[in-house]
């Protein structure tokens, strides 16, 4: 063979395998080796922050902070090349800041890099900051759907977030500590599903066939760890048939999920209903090791006084809207403010002793 041949050799017999076990220990050594370089990256800008932030920052010399941050720019840039332009150190020194513990940015920098930071960093509520970065670590996100998320909003509209601002930080704490989810992170109201491109009349069949034409994209808007199992799951009880709509498996949460779609608003008659689902599922379903189902009820409109009088958390069940169309973002920003507003309201009247730390976001 000459040697500007460009194909191949072929292979002995009996090497593929050897071949094949050879690929994969060089691409897992490759991809060990990329991770440690970007945790040693993330560590040394968060030191680098510190530093600075310290020494030049907070010692009487806070009036000169840009101007020394700008000279240093230059001066690292000139000696090390990228990575270290103005906007770059201010983001450095934000970090440092915002998470002063070390512990806490060793962890985070195993599964985030440093453009997942740069992406958190300008959010200005702490609990937003902490909710996208052990929610990014957990569901393994990219740079870019971490922008997507935080441009969608996701931490306003999940359960957590109308919950006080104390018990939102216990329940971060608690999953940075146990890394597992609970519902009221698994579960967002309202669910946005504009990419299904319905008109403005539709029947709930149309919806569930929408819903299965594009499943990829319906799944990412539910959650990175929920797992197709069924469509109209047939359920018989005492001779009668019943069709749940659709039925997944949530990996974090180790739970079979209900979901069951509805056109109009949530109606108490629709409590019952998917309480005979669950019933069934955790009797015929449940597989050992897996927490009893949970139900997500997919409305086109909700009656939160009825969802609160019905208590439907002690049955295991959700109630969310979904919207067909994408709002303006200006618009979608006071709709789920007003909701937050309203929910922490509801909370500090069944809740006094809460109301203290119950008080609307300014």
């Amino acid at each position: 063979m000459s040697s500007g041949s460009s194909s191949r050799p072929a292979l002995p017999r009996g090497t593929t395998v050897l071949l094949r076990d050879l690929r994969d220990l060089i691409d897992r050594a490759r991809g060990e080796v990329a991770k440690q370089v970007n945790s040693a990256l993330v560590l040394l800008y968060w030191q680098v922050g510190r530093r600075v932030s310290k020494d030049l920052l907070h010692e009487r010399r806070g009036k000169y902070g840009q101007e020394i941050l700008h000279t240093l720019s230059l001066r690292l840039s000139a000696e090390y090349g990228r990575g270290w332009s103005l906007p770059n150190i201010v983001r450095m020194v934000q970090l440092a800041q915002q998470v002063p513990d070390a512990k806490i940015i060793a962890t985070l920098s195993q599964q985030l890099g440093w453009s997942h930071f740069a992406a958190i960093v300008p959010l200005r509520d702490p609990l937003q900051r902490m909710f996208y970065a052990e929610m990014c670590r957990l569901e393994r996100w990219s740079v870019r759907m971490l922008r997507q998320k935080i441009a969608s909003m996701l931490f306003e509209r999940t359960s957590l977030s109308r919950k006080p601002r104390s018990l939102i930080r216990r329940e971060l704490e608690a999953v940075r500590d146990q890394d597992r989810l609970t519902p009221d992170l698994a579960f967002r109201d309202p669910y946005v599903l504009d990419f299904l491109g319905l008109k403005d009349r539709y029947l709930e069949k149309d919806l569930e066939d929408a819903i299965m034409r594009d499943l990829e994209r319906f799944l990412l808007e539910l959650g990175s760890d929920f797992c197709f199992v069924a469509r109209q799951k047939r359920i018989t009880v005492d001779g009668e048939d019943h069709s749940l709509d659709l039925l997944f498996f949530h990996r974090g949460l180790r739970r079979l999920v209900a979901l069951d779609l509805k056109l109009g608003a949530f109606q108490a008659a629709d409590k019952g209903q998917m309480e005979l689902y669950l019933r069934w599922l955790e009797r015929h379903e449940q597989r050992r090791g897996e927490d009893p189902p949970i139900g997500l009820i997919l409305c086109a409109g909700s009656r939160q006084e009825t969802v609160e009088l019905l208590e439907l958390d002690r049955s295991r069940i959700r109630v969310a809207t979904y919207w067909t169309k994408v709002l303006p973002r200006q618009l979608l920003r006071r709709r789920l403010r007003a909701a937050l507003l309203a929910a922490q309201e509801r909370l500090a009247c069944r809740q006094p002793a809460l109301s203290g730390s119950a008080r609307p976001i300014r």
